[in-house]
């Protein structure tokens, strides 16, 4: 038995290793990691930027010199082309998105921007509607402030800030508040509505409009490439019998 892995005192065979992964459903991002590394094979980096990762990896993990890099190789089971190979895999894979992806990030936020823009919003939730219908007009006849009477009031988390939700992106909320928020204008006072076992009281306080900025056009390649490598891995992986041992 060739022994590959050893954890608390317990060896593990590369014959092992396969049920295992089986059963921790680590197998198909297994079979995506593959891909991806076929994919992005042909892709090369400068020599400034191999060095450049290079020094960084034996930053993070206080290598200082060669002898304990070749330490750290050994106790790993890796090669030097192997650990240049990781240590490049991320570059590598931006590259390759950028020359795949980049020139579909522009329709693909405006699909998504409903999605993506944001708002601040208050919020109580109570159990009795006769409350939440006491709260709502004090808060419109301006008798008290909407923060005051969430704080004394309101039976959530948001109590504790008052109220004040956000910013965060229009379909975090609950589906109905979402609805709400959606056709509100900033500062409108939306009168008491059921939302699952609650009776809430909303006002929406800003809109945030989604940009296409720099981490914003990096959020929609990601999701690109996510979606397109989801959809190749479900074309090209198949599982031809159960790993599981007897």
């Amino acid at each position: 038995m060739s022994v590959v892995l050893e954890v608390d005192n317990q060896v593990y065979s590369a014959e092992d290793l396969v049920p295992l992964l089986s059963q921790y459903q680590m197998l198909p991002k297994l079979a995506q990691e593959i891909l991806i590394d076929r994919l992005i094979a042909e892709v090369e980096c400068t020599e400034e930027e191999n060095t450049s990762t290079l020094n960084q990896f034996c930053q993070q993990n206080q290598l200082t010199s060669d002898e304990q890099v070749e330490d750290w190789l050994n106790k790993q089971g890796m090669s030097r082309e192997q650990l240049q190979k990781l240590i490049t895999k991320r570059l590598r894979l931006e590259k390759f998105k950028q020359v795949n992806c980049n020139d579909q990030v522009d329709a693909h936020f405006i699909k998504r921007k409903s999605q993506l823009d944001r708002v601040v919003y208050s919020l109580i939730r109570v159990e009795r509607p006769e409350i939440a219908q006491e709260l709502y007009f004090r808060i419109k006849d301006d008798e008290n402030t909407f923060s005051a009477l969430a704080m004394e009031y309101s039976q959530g988390t948001e109590a504790q800030t008052g109220g004040l939700i956000g910013p965060v992106e229009i379909n975090a909320p609950h589906p109905k508040i979402a609805q709400i928020l959606a056709t509100c204008q900033p500062g409108q006072l939306i009168p008491p509505a059921r939302v699952g076992e609650w009776i809430v009281i909303v006002r929406l306080e800003n809109y945030l409009s989604a940009k296409l900025d720099s981490p914003m056009r990096q959020r929609m390649l990601d999701e690109l490439f996510n979606q397109w490598i989801n959809e190749v891995t479900k074309q090209k992986v198949s599982f031809l019998s159960s790993p599981v041992t007897s």
